[in-house]
């Protein structure tokens, strides 16, 4: 006996619907955050953004005393940059790798040639597994600079920064290389860590 064409097109269609309309699994969680403040945001950025597994960047300001604060008015703030990552690619233990060999922890009174609490170091963590890593990830470091001066702070508002600061290195790449260069920041870090500068990017820098 032959079948009804008109039915299994019927069937068809009625289980089409159904899939559609079947409620999907919850999605589970695609990126997380992470801040950190490692002197000029303009660098940090640049260094993280050859971190696979890195969505987006983003400078701005946090940890001071007013609200929507600019680069000319940011009393108590220090340059950070907000990390968007992927965790099933990378991991915020290897983001710490990153960060500490990619500054000098070592200096309480800014970054290389940048001076004063604004571009001093510090990580901003979002919840409370950030900071047992963290503190973990500081005490590994201490042995080997024997000084850290790092301060590890549950994260407060981040303020991102004027447009003009975001992907500064791609926008300006010429004064970017020059104020870098000019500014000792490869080479203190090179000159802190040995070897060990710029752990988990070295390769892939350009």
């Amino acid at each position: 006996m032959g079948r009804n064409p008109f039915a299994l097109a019927a069937l068809a269609a009625g289980a089409l619907m159904a899939f559609t309309l079947a409620p999907g699994p919850i999605a589970a969680q695609t990126t997380a955050t992470a801040i950190f403040a490692g002197g000029c945001f303009w660098c940090v950025e640049s260094d993280f953004d050859h971190v696979d597994g890195v969505v987006e960047t983003t400078s701005g300001y946090i940890g001071g005393t007013n609200q929507n604060p600019t680069y000319e008015n940011h009393p108590g703030h220090v340059e950070a940059v907000k990390i968007t990552y992927d965790p099933a690619k990378v991991s915020y233990d290897e983001l710490l790798t990153v960060f500490w060999h990619s500054v000098d922890p070592t200096d309480a009174g800014g970054q290389f040639c940048d001076r004063g609490h604004s571009y001093t170091t510090a990580i901003f963590a979002t919840d409370s597994e950030q900071i047992e890593k963290a503190k973990a990830s500081k005490a590994a470091v201490k042995q080997d600079l024997g000084t850290v001066v790092t301060p590890i702070n549950t994260a407060p508002t981040f303020w991102p920064a004027e447009g003009y600061h975001q992907d500064y290195y791609q926008k300006n790449p010429l004064k970017y290389k020059y104020y870098r260069f000019s500014c000792g920041r490869n080479a203190t870090i090179r000159k802190v860590w040995g070897d060990k500068a710029f752990e988990g990017i070295k390769d892939s820098m350009s």
